[in-house]
């Protein structure tokens, strides 16, 4: 088998906006800025929630006048 191969694997902390965090492995370094997780996701919560990241519904609404 060749070395060096496979990427390393580093230890990683996700933080999601709704304040959850988790600790997870990742071959990218440094940690990690979620917008939506499982604990705030509506698939899994079952309520619907509009999830806008950086104001893209009100620019899609201000073109096509929604």
């Amino acid at each position: 088998m060749k070395k060096e191969l496979h990427p390393q694997l580093h230890e990683v902390k996700a933080s999601c906006t709704c304040g959850e965090t988790f600790a997870m492995r990742s071959s990218r370094a440094g940690d990690l800025q979620l917008e939506v997780c499982s604990k705030c996701h509506p698939y899994y919560t079952g309520k619907q929630k509009l999830v806008d990241t950086s104001g893209q519904v009100e620019k899609f609404r201000k073109k096509f006048g929604g």
